[in-house]
Protein backbone atom coordinates (compact mmCIF):
# COMPACT_ATOMS: atom_id res chain seq x y z
CA UNK A 1 0.00 0.00 0.00
CA UNK A 2 1.12 3.54 -1.00
CA UNK A 3 3.02 5.72 1.97
CA UNK A 4 1.18 8.89 1.02
CA UNK A 5 -2.90 9.23 0.58
CA UNK A 6 -4.29 12.02 -0.19
CA UNK A 7 -7.48 13.72 1.57
CA UNK A 8 -9.68 12.74 -1.30
CA UNK A 9 -8.79 9.12 -0.85
CA UNK A 10 -9.13 8.54 2.80
CA UNK A 11 -12.70 7.98 5.18
CA UNK A 12 -13.50 7.83 8.42
CA UNK A 13 -13.12 4.55 8.64
CA UNK A 14 -9.35 4.48 7.17
CA UNK A 15 -8.26 5.54 10.94
CA UNK A 16 -5.49 2.68 11.85
CA UNK A 17 -4.06 4.08 8.03
CA UNK A 18 -3.74 7.61 8.43
CA UNK A 19 -4.84 8.41 12.61
CA UNK A 20 -7.35 10.11 13.64
CA UNK A 21 -7.11 13.32 12.63
CA UNK A 22 -6.16 12.35 8.69
CA UNK A 23 -9.41 10.45 9.17
CA UNK A 24 -11.44 13.38 9.69
CA UNK A 25 -9.86 15.39 7.30
CA UNK A 26 -10.57 13.02 4.46
CA UNK A 27 -13.87 12.44 5.80
CA UNK A 28 -14.49 16.02 5.85
CA UNK A 29 -13.10 16.64 2.03
CA UNK A 30 -15.95 14.02 0.92
CA UNK A 31 -18.53 15.88 2.34
CA UNK A 32 -17.44 18.84 0.83
CA UNK A 33 -16.33 20.87 3.43
CA UNK A 34 -14.00 23.84 2.99
CA UNK A 35 -10.90 21.83 4.48
CA UNK A 36 -6.83 22.86 2.69
CA UNK A 37 -5.98 20.33 0.32
CA UNK A 38 -3.22 17.78 1.87
CA UNK A 39 -1.97 13.99 2.25
CA UNK A 40 -1.03 12.09 4.48
CA UNK A 41 2.40 9.80 5.52
CA UNK A 42 0.66 6.47 6.69
CA UNK A 43 1.31 4.42 10.22
CA UNK A 44 2.16 1.72 7.61
CA UNK A 45 5.16 3.86 6.63
CA UNK A 46 6.07 5.01 10.39
CA UNK A 47 6.06 1.35 11.24
CA UNK A 48 8.25 0.36 7.96
CA UNK A 49 10.71 3.17 8.96
CA UNK A 50 10.76 1.66 12.57
CA UNK A 51 11.80 -1.63 11.34
CA UNK A 52 14.49 -0.76 8.95
CA UNK A 53 16.38 1.55 10.47
CA UNK A 54 16.35 -0.68 13.39
CA UNK A 55 15.01 1.98 15.73
CA UNK A 56 11.95 -1.18 16.50
CA UNK A 57 14.43 -3.21 18.80
CA UNK A 58 15.70 -0.22 20.72
CA UNK A 59 12.71 1.49 21.28
CA UNK A 60 10.54 -1.74 22.66
CA UNK A 61 13.81 -2.32 24.85
CA UNK A 62 13.46 1.01 25.93
CA UNK A 63 9.77 0.72 27.22
CA UNK A 64 10.02 -2.61 28.77
CA UNK A 65 12.74 -1.20 31.56
CA UNK A 66 10.81 2.03 32.22
CA UNK A 67 9.50 2.11 35.68
CA UNK A 68 6.87 4.95 35.30
CA UNK A 69 7.83 6.69 37.71
CA UNK A 70 8.72 10.52 36.83
CA UNK A 71 11.99 10.55 36.48
CA UNK A 72 12.10 7.14 34.59
CA UNK A 73 9.32 8.48 32.13
CA UNK A 74 11.11 11.41 31.13
CA UNK A 75 14.39 9.10 30.43
CA UNK A 76 12.13 7.25 28.42
CA UNK A 77 10.67 9.63 26.27
CA UNK A 78 14.03 11.70 26.02
CA UNK A 79 16.28 8.42 24.79
CA UNK A 80 13.01 7.18 22.42
CA UNK A 81 12.75 10.35 20.68
CA UNK A 82 16.42 10.78 20.17
CA UNK A 83 16.49 7.46 18.34
CA UNK A 84 13.25 8.19 16.14
CA UNK A 85 14.72 11.85 15.13
CA UNK A 86 17.92 10.68 14.51
CA UNK A 87 17.45 7.68 12.62
CA UNK A 88 17.82 7.06 8.37
CA UNK A 89 14.41 7.24 6.61
CA UNK A 90 13.91 4.53 3.88
CA UNK A 91 14.97 6.61 0.75
CA UNK A 92 11.78 5.69 -0.99
CA UNK A 93 9.48 7.09 1.91
CA UNK A 94 11.22 10.39 1.53
CA UNK A 95 10.92 10.55 -2.28
CA UNK A 96 7.20 9.46 -2.05
CA UNK A 97 6.93 12.30 0.74
CA UNK A 98 9.08 14.58 -1.38
CA UNK A 99 7.01 14.25 -4.86
CA UNK A 100 3.12 14.97 -2.55
CA UNK A 101 4.66 17.90 -1.81
CA UNK A 102 5.45 19.37 -4.45
CA UNK A 103 2.29 18.11 -6.11
CA UNK A 104 0.47 19.99 -3.82
CA UNK A 105 2.18 23.17 -5.03
CA UNK A 106 5.35 23.30 -2.64
CA UNK A 107 5.77 26.54 -0.38
CA UNK A 108 4.14 27.15 3.28
CA UNK A 109 2.67 23.74 4.43
CA UNK A 110 1.44 22.84 8.14
CA UNK A 111 2.69 19.29 9.27
CA UNK A 112 0.40 17.68 12.27
CA UNK A 113 0.51 14.64 14.58
CA UNK A 114 -1.97 12.17 13.64
CA UNK A 115 -2.21 9.06 15.89
CA UNK A 116 -4.08 5.96 15.71
CA UNK A 117 -5.52 7.03 19.12
CA UNK A 118 -6.80 10.37 19.02
CA UNK A 119 -9.60 11.88 18.30
CA UNK A 120 -11.78 9.11 19.78
CA UNK A 121 -14.69 9.37 21.09
CA UNK A 122 -13.27 7.59 23.93
CA UNK A 123 -10.26 9.46 24.81
CA UNK A 124 -8.92 12.56 24.06
CA UNK A 125 -5.02 12.85 23.34
CA UNK A 126 -5.47 15.63 21.32
CA UNK A 127 -2.83 18.33 21.67
CA UNK A 128 -0.32 15.49 22.93
CA UNK A 129 1.83 15.39 19.61
CA UNK A 130 4.07 17.87 17.29
CA UNK A 131 2.14 20.37 14.77
CA UNK A 132 4.46 22.70 12.90
CA UNK A 133 3.02 25.46 11.05
CA UNK A 134 4.71 27.73 8.00
CA UNK A 135 6.83 24.53 7.00
CA UNK A 136 8.85 25.17 3.42
CA UNK A 137 10.95 23.59 1.96
CA UNK A 138 11.25 19.41 0.76
CA UNK A 139 14.08 19.15 3.45
CA UNK A 140 11.90 21.03 6.27
CA UNK A 141 9.10 18.71 5.69
CA UNK A 142 10.92 15.54 5.57
CA UNK A 143 12.61 16.44 8.99
CA UNK A 144 9.04 18.13 10.79
CA UNK A 145 7.36 14.81 9.59
CA UNK A 146 10.30 12.54 11.43
CA UNK A 147 9.40 15.14 14.50
CA UNK A 148 5.99 14.27 14.65
CA UNK A 149 6.97 10.48 14.48
CA UNK A 150 9.65 11.28 17.55
CA UNK A 151 6.52 12.99 19.13
CA UNK A 152 4.24 9.66 19.63
CA UNK A 153 6.61 9.32 22.69
CA UNK A 154 6.40 12.87 24.25
CA UNK A 155 6.59 12.46 27.80
CA UNK A 156 3.14 13.51 28.68
CA UNK A 157 1.67 11.27 25.85
CA UNK A 158 3.60 8.35 27.39
CA UNK A 159 1.68 9.41 30.83
CA UNK A 160 -1.66 9.75 29.51
CA UNK A 161 -0.96 6.60 27.60
CA UNK A 162 -0.35 4.41 30.79
CA UNK A 163 -3.26 6.19 32.95
CA UNK A 164 -5.65 5.58 30.44
CA UNK A 165 -4.38 1.81 29.84
CA UNK A 166 -3.22 2.13 26.44
CA UNK A 167 -0.54 0.05 25.40
CA UNK A 168 2.72 1.78 23.28
CA UNK A 169 3.24 -0.53 21.20
CA UNK A 170 -0.16 -0.76 19.84
CA UNK A 171 -0.27 3.12 18.80
CA UNK A 172 0.89 4.09 15.39
CA UNK A 173 1.33 7.43 14.15
CA UNK A 174 0.59 9.46 10.53
CA UNK A 175 1.42 12.52 9.90
CA UNK A 176 -0.99 15.18 7.58
CA UNK A 177 0.44 17.94 5.62
CA UNK A 178 -1.48 19.75 5.09
CA UNK A 179 -1.27 23.77 2.76
CA UNK A 180 -0.40 26.37 5.58
CA UNK A 181 -3.60 29.01 6.00
CA UNK A 182 -2.52 32.45 7.09
CA UNK A 183 -5.35 32.48 8.99
CA UNK A 184 -6.28 36.60 9.49
CA UNK A 185 -8.63 35.36 12.44
CA UNK A 186 -8.98 31.60 14.12
CA UNK A 187 -10.16 29.66 17.04
CA UNK A 188 -12.07 26.50 18.41
CA UNK A 189 -15.73 25.84 17.76
CA UNK A 190 -17.41 23.51 20.01
CA UNK A 191 -21.07 22.22 19.06
CA UNK A 192 -22.01 21.50 22.58
CA UNK A 193 -21.64 23.83 25.98
CA UNK A 194 -18.43 22.29 27.14
CA UNK A 195 -18.82 23.89 30.30
CA UNK A 196 -22.37 23.13 31.19
CA UNK A 197 -22.96 19.73 28.84
CA UNK A 198 -25.93 22.01 27.28
CA UNK A 199 -26.32 20.15 23.77
CA UNK A 200 -28.35 23.22 22.25
CA UNK A 201 -25.24 25.71 22.28
CA UNK A 202 -22.82 26.33 20.25
CA UNK A 203 -19.73 27.78 21.49
CA UNK A 204 -16.97 30.11 19.83
CA UNK A 205 -13.01 30.75 20.60
CA UNK A 206 -11.58 33.84 18.36
CA UNK A 207 -8.59 35.51 18.06
CA UNK A 208 -6.38 37.31 15.64
CA UNK A 209 -3.86 35.71 13.90
CA UNK A 210 -2.87 31.58 13.47
CA UNK A 211 -4.62 29.31 16.07
CA UNK A 212 -2.16 28.00 17.42
CA UNK A 213 -2.17 30.41 20.05
CA UNK A 214 -5.57 30.05 20.88
CA UNK A 215 -5.41 26.14 21.23
CA UNK A 216 -2.39 26.47 23.18
CA UNK A 217 -3.87 28.91 25.69
CA UNK A 218 -1.41 31.37 25.08
CA UNK A 219 -4.22 33.92 24.35
CA UNK A 220 -7.24 34.21 25.27
CA UNK A 221 -10.21 34.51 23.11
CA UNK A 222 -13.15 35.85 21.94
CA UNK A 223 -16.14 33.67 23.39
CA UNK A 224 -19.52 33.67 21.48
CA UNK A 225 -22.64 31.71 22.69
CA UNK A 226 -25.46 30.61 20.41
CA UNK A 227 -28.85 28.90 20.32
CA UNK A 228 -27.80 25.82 17.84
CA UNK A 229 -31.64 25.72 16.55
CA UNK A 230 -32.04 29.13 15.69
CA UNK A 231 -28.16 30.43 15.78
CA UNK A 232 -29.05 33.36 17.87
CA UNK A 233 -26.08 34.61 19.77
CA UNK A 234 -26.97 34.84 22.79
CA UNK A 235 -23.80 35.89 24.71
CA UNK A 236 -20.43 37.15 24.21
CA UNK A 237 -17.50 37.81 25.63
CA UNK A 238 -14.93 40.27 23.73
CA UNK A 239 -11.08 39.85 24.84
CA UNK A 240 -8.42 42.56 24.75
CA UNK A 241 -5.49 40.89 22.77
CA UNK A 242 -2.69 42.56 22.76
CA UNK A 243 -0.09 40.43 20.61
CA UNK A 244 -0.68 38.01 17.79
CA UNK A 245 0.87 34.86 16.22
CA UNK A 246 1.91 34.77 12.51
CA UNK A 247 4.68 33.93 9.95
CA UNK A 248 7.96 35.31 11.08
CA UNK A 249 9.35 37.78 7.84
CA UNK A 250 12.54 35.67 7.84
CA UNK A 251 10.83 32.46 9.21
CA UNK A 252 13.15 29.65 10.36
CA UNK A 253 12.30 26.16 11.21
CA UNK A 254 9.68 24.90 14.26
CA UNK A 255 8.79 27.63 16.49
CA UNK A 256 11.22 30.35 14.86
CA UNK A 257 8.91 29.86 11.78
CA UNK A 258 6.50 32.32 13.58
CA UNK A 259 6.60 35.37 15.58
CA UNK A 260 4.34 37.55 17.83
CA UNK A 261 3.67 40.79 16.86
CA UNK A 262 1.51 43.61 18.65
CA UNK A 263 -1.99 44.68 17.42
CA UNK A 264 -2.47 48.36 17.16
CA UNK A 265 -4.68 49.94 19.78
CA UNK A 266 -7.86 50.02 18.05
CA UNK A 267 -8.35 46.36 17.14
CA UNK A 268 -6.56 44.92 20.37
CA UNK A 269 -10.40 45.51 21.83
CA UNK A 270 -12.56 44.63 18.81
CA UNK A 271 -14.73 41.93 18.07
CA UNK A 272 -12.78 39.32 16.09
CA UNK A 273 -15.67 38.04 14.06
CA UNK A 274 -18.53 39.89 12.91
CA UNK A 275 -22.09 38.96 13.80
CA UNK A 276 -22.71 37.32 10.18
CA UNK A 277 -19.56 36.11 10.62
CA UNK A 278 -19.89 34.24 13.78
CA UNK A 279 -22.99 32.32 12.40
CA UNK A 280 -22.04 31.14 9.00
CA UNK A 281 -19.58 29.83 11.29
CA UNK A 282 -21.84 28.07 13.83
CA UNK A 283 -23.81 26.71 10.37
CA UNK A 284 -20.36 24.50 9.64
CA UNK A 285 -20.96 23.74 13.11
CA UNK A 286 -23.89 22.29 12.82
CA UNK A 287 -23.67 20.66 9.20
CA UNK A 288 -20.14 18.61 10.94
CA UNK A 289 -22.27 17.45 13.89
CA UNK A 290 -24.84 16.68 12.05
CA UNK A 291 -22.69 14.38 9.79
CA UNK A 292 -20.77 12.65 12.25
CA UNK A 293 -24.18 12.34 14.80
CA UNK A 294 -22.23 13.86 17.59
CA UNK A 295 -20.79 17.04 18.96
CA UNK A 296 -17.43 17.72 17.81
CA UNK A 297 -14.26 20.18 18.80
CA UNK A 298 -13.53 21.70 15.54
CA UNK A 299 -10.33 24.06 15.01
CA UNK A 300 -11.29 26.78 12.26
CA UNK A 301 -9.32 29.72 10.57
CA UNK A 302 -10.61 32.97 9.02
CA UNK A 303 -8.73 34.53 5.76
CA UNK A 304 -9.64 36.54 2.79
CA UNK A 305 -13.57 36.46 3.90
CA UNK A 306 -13.38 32.19 3.51
CA UNK A 307 -14.12 29.88 6.94
CA UNK A 308 -11.75 26.64 6.41
CA UNK A 309 -11.74 23.65 8.87
CA UNK A 310 -8.27 22.37 10.12
CA UNK A 311 -9.67 19.41 11.81
CA UNK A 312 -12.39 17.94 13.88
CA UNK A 313 -12.83 15.19 16.75
CA UNK A 314 -15.28 14.23 18.82
CA UNK A 315 -16.24 16.36 21.98
CA UNK A 316 -14.91 13.95 24.99
CA UNK A 317 -15.79 15.20 27.81
CA UNK A 318 -18.41 17.87 29.07
CA UNK A 319 -19.63 19.91 32.07
CA UNK A 320 -16.70 20.14 33.54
Amino acid sequence: MSDVVWFSEIRSADIERVGGKGANLGELTARWIPVPPGFVITTGAYSRFLEESGVHAPVQEILSSATGDPTSTRETAKAIQSLISQAPVPSDITSAVAAAYAELGGGLVAVRSSATAEDLAEASFAGQQSTYLNVSGEAAVLRAVQECWASLFEERAIVYRNQAGFDHTSIRIAVVVQSMVQSDRSGIMFTVNPVTGDAGGIVIEAILGLGEACVSGMVTPDMYILDKASLEIQQKEVSHQEQQLIRAEEPGQGEEANSWVAIPASEARAQKLEDDQIRTLAELGVLIENHYGRPQDIEWAFLDGQFFILQARPVTATGL
